[in-house]
């Protein structure tokens, strides 16, 4: 085990309180009608959620890391922990992240999963914290880092670093960088169109700490006009429990509904917003089709 790797989230936290704290003063002091600011009952939730995250994460942390741990067995590569390496780890970890979280906003069972950290119609440094609580849905994009001789452990501390990193870009207050940070990294201008949910906006900006993924992959898209946050259909409760489960219940929902299996799997597997064409009379008789609609409550 690499033990010598700190634990960058645990080390972090005095940051995120200080920075929050800083934040809610600024705009106490100096107010922004354009912004979307601060609720307490929205920051109280995003909280909890974050909180609960960190509990529910231990536990599903103990089957994935037994599958981590055998297939680094099992892989003949090693790649050591060195000073040179380690950046080239973080550099796979963040790709590998940007595949993860595309996936997680274009397949509705992964959404699921990762809509409750766009739930939230405000954004500041305590949205960052509003954690989804059933995360064993990312660990199937980090295996192919796994198979290339990256340590379980050398991983968890490269998806901390990245966690951590993207604290820092859930605000309102800093306006745009400078152009050759704005088109290397992720930087709050850039995430604020990820949680945004007009349409141009949606399903764009996946990077995790580097957007040059985005530029790559034909999914970055500037911020010019206003963000508006939250999603296209907004679940307008605080309660953690339902903003955790809300999307798996709608899922339930469509799936007693479906008439067919092939409607079932579209439920599941496609987009969030997908639907099955209604049954059209056509002069072969032809039964219904079926196509993806656009997606939604994706920001």
């Amino acid at each position: 085990m690499p033990s010598s790797l700190p634990d960058v989230v645990l080390w972090s936290i005095p940051a995120f309180v200080l920075l929050t704290v800083l934040e809610m003063v600024s705009y106490r002091l100096h107010p922004d009608e354009d912004s979307a600011g601060y609720e307490a009952k929205d920051a109280a939730t995003s909280l909890t959620m974050g909180l609960g995250s960190l509990v529910f994460d231990a536990l599903w942390k103990i089957p994935i890391v037994a599958v981590y741990a055998a297939i680094y067995e099992l892989t003949p590569l090693r790649v050591p922990v060195l000073w040179w390496t380690l950046p080239l780890m973080l550099l796979a970890q963040d790709f590998f992240y940007y595949w993860s979280h595309r996936g997680h906003h274009v397949i509705r069972i992964l959404w699921a999963c990762h809509v409750v950290h766009h739930s939230s119609k405000k954004f500041n440094l305590t949205t960052a914290l509003r954690q989804p609580w059933t995360t064993w849905t990312v660990w199937p994009f980090y295996v192919p880092v796994i198979a290339c001789g990256v340590h379980p452990a050398a991983l968890a501390f490269c998806s901390s670093a990245n966690l951590v990193y993207q604290f820092w870009i859930h605000t309102e207050r800093i306006g745009k960088l400078p152009a050759p940070i704005e088109f290397v990294f992720n930087t709050p201008s850039h995430h604020r169109v990820h949680h945004a949910s007009q349409g141009s906006y949606l399903d764009r900006n996946f990077g995790g700490i580097l957007i040059v993924w985005d530029r790559l992959f034909g999914s970055f898209v500037p911020e010019t006009d206003a963000c508006v946050f939250g999603l296209t259909k907004n679940i307008d409760t605080y309660n953690p429990l339902r903003v955790a489960t809300h999307e798996y219940a709608a899922i339930a929902r469509d799936l007693r509904a479906a008439r067919s299996w092939r409607e079932r799997a579209g439920r599941v597997f496609r987009g969030p917003g997908w639907q099955p064409v209604p049954a059209r009379p056509t002069a072969e008789g032809a039964g219904p089709r079926e196509r993806s609609g656009p997606l939604q409550e994706l920001s």
